[in-house]
């Protein structure tokens, strides 16, 4: 796997050429990666199969009895009705297991979101991971510019920085939201930013279904009309209103995406002891049935959909009412909701490195370690959040972006398990190395060194005199010179002039033909 690092070095020998030279060396080879993990390391199970099978059932029971509400939105409770669901007003009522034989009889367990570059194209679902940046911010923060309402200027610089990113494989969506540009036409804007200035894989607006329409539209352009009749080349996001509620915005977009052909990730949104009950398994219940109820729309709208199993399941300080991160309890809900995707036979999208700290400081690096550790632990599939992500989700931080992303690009070592082939085993290098002697200078060491060890673009583990000499900066002050050369170094991946041009007199037409709003 390649990393965001460069070449170890030789225990005792001073680097030459400074820090900055070896960020230039990381840098310079950010655009080499994998397109995504493929595991070897088995998930970690928290529950028994009897357990899960208990889960399961009681939520096909809440699935029965209680259902799930369909606001505003009467065309989703008539489609429900007509595939057998009992609907009473905006109330649908399913069938003991109507919905888990919806998406077993037709999502599919393993897709591959196309890329605009093809070796870019990801793999969501069976033992891959595919790491996309944060989502949804309305404000940014970085080292000089400090917390700021986040404008179009951000947004592009975040899509630039993440082609640079070689730990993450995919673009993400509303990496944040532009203020200053009309709510209603923003999205047209930010999916031509994804288009334009990154070739990776990317997701869809859903803050209405005519802006996933619109998405789709624009995807035609891009990959041409007849590529989205095969082929899933977007992902996006659409939350459940929890609990038991889906809205028109959401439940309409997955619409859209569906009847294109294209991914759905479906994700309750949960903060437990406010929108779900305080247990953990009264949360995966809950997020189960919900999702079950999303997904299975999807699959009556268009057998075969691509759709992704999402869990966004958060503890929450019971004396303030805020979200809390890296808690015990919200990672063992991630195991439990995991397991049950993989029996359910879908990719499941969870975890990332998440935080309430306001800046990436001490709780920033323990909140999101403990929740990244779950996450890759559980084998989750498509993990949103991955880099970036501050006060809760509120704030899309630039240097958290890079600590995170460092973080994240540890994690192909880590799946990779432990090796057992003949130059993993060393015996040649432990039958030949005579007691109390160090094996520095052996040839096994010497022709594995530069590749034995994970190491880190910004950690600092040089000796106190170096660090002095080469600056004396922290974690934070080297994310900052980090992302500022990716942004000076960027590499354009180019798009066909006939495709731009076409896409930038699409938008134009669309913009022109509704006035600017802020809803």
């Amino acid at each position: 796997m390649s990393r965001e690092t460069s070449s170890s070095r030789t225990p005792g020998r001073r680097r030459g050429g400074g820090r900055a030279a070896r960020q230039a060396e990381r840098l310079a080879k950010a655009v080499e990666s994998v397109p995504y993990l493929t595991r070897k390391l088995a998930p970690t199970e928290v529950l028994s199969t009897e357990g899960l099978e208990l889960i399961e059932l009681n939520a096909d029971i809440l699935l029965e009895t209680v259902g799930v509400d369909v606001v505003d939105f009467p065309e989703a409770t008539e489609i429900f009705a007509a595939a057998g669901a009992e609907v009473d007003g905006s109330r649908v009522r399913f069938p003991r297991g109507m919905c888990r034989d919806l998406i077993t009889a037709s999502a599919p367990a393993v897709f591959t979101q196309h890329a605009r570059n093809p070796t870019k194209s990801v793999q969501i679902g069976g033992d891959h991971t595919v790491f996309a940046p944060t989502y949804g911010p309305p404000f940014v923060r970085d080292l000089v510019g400090g917390r700021r309402y986040a404008t179009f200027a951000d947004f592009t610089n975040l899509v630039k920085v993440g082609q640079m990113t070689s730990a993450l494989h995919h673009g993400g969506g509303t990496l944040c939201e532009p203020t200053d540009l009309p709510v209603n036409k923003r999205h047209l804007d930010m999916v031509y930013a994804h288009l334009r200035y990154a070739d990776k894989p990317f997701m869809g607006s859903v803050t209405a279904p005519e802006r996933a329409e619109d998405t789709v539209e624009m995807a035609r352009i891009a990959f041409g009309a007849e590529r989205l009749e095969s082929d899933c080349v977007l992902v996006s996001l659409c939350n459940a209103n929890s609990p038991m509620s889906w809205d028109y915005a959401m439940l309409g977009s997955a619409k859209a995406y569906a009847e294109a052909g294209q991914g759905c990730l479906i994700t309750p949104f949960i903060l437990a002891g406010a929108m779900a009950p305080v247990t953990i398994a009264g949360v995966a219940t809950q997020s189960l049935a919900e999702a079950m109820a999303g997904m299975a729309f999807c699959q009556i709208v268009r057998p075969g959909a691509p759709v992704i199993f999402g869990s966004f399941a958060s503890s929450m300080s019971m004396q303030t009412g805020a979200p809390t991160f890296g808690t015990p309890e919200a990672q063992l809900m991630l195991m439990v909701n995991a397991a049950l995707a993989r029996r359910l036979g879908v990719p499941f999208r969870s975890g990332g490195n998440l935080t309430s700290a306001k800046t990436a400081d001490y709780q920033a690096a323990y909140e999101s370690a403990i929740t990244f550790l779950a996450t890759i632990q559980a084998g989750v599939n498509f993990v949103l959040h991955s880099a970036g992500w501050l006060e809760g989700g509120l704030v899309m931080g630039f240097e958290k972006y890079i600590l995170d992303a460092d973080r994240v690009s540890m994690a192909g070592t880590y799946t990779d398990g432990v090796s057992l082939d003949d130059n993993a085993q060393a015996m040649e290098a432990l039958t030949t190395n005579p007691p109390g002697q160090h094996f520095l200078g052996h040839p096994h060491t010497l022709a594995n060194f530069e590749t034995a060890f994970w190491s880190s673009a910004v950690a600092n583990h040089d000796s106190y005199e170096q660090w002095a000499e080469e600056g004396a900066k922290d974690a934070v002050a080297t994310a900052s010179e980090t992302w500022t050369s990716r942004l000076g170094e960027y590499l354009d991946p180019g798009l066909d002039d006939a495709v731009d041009e076409e896409l930038q007199e699409w938008i134009r037409t669309r913009k022109a033909a509704v006035p600017d709003s802020d809803i």
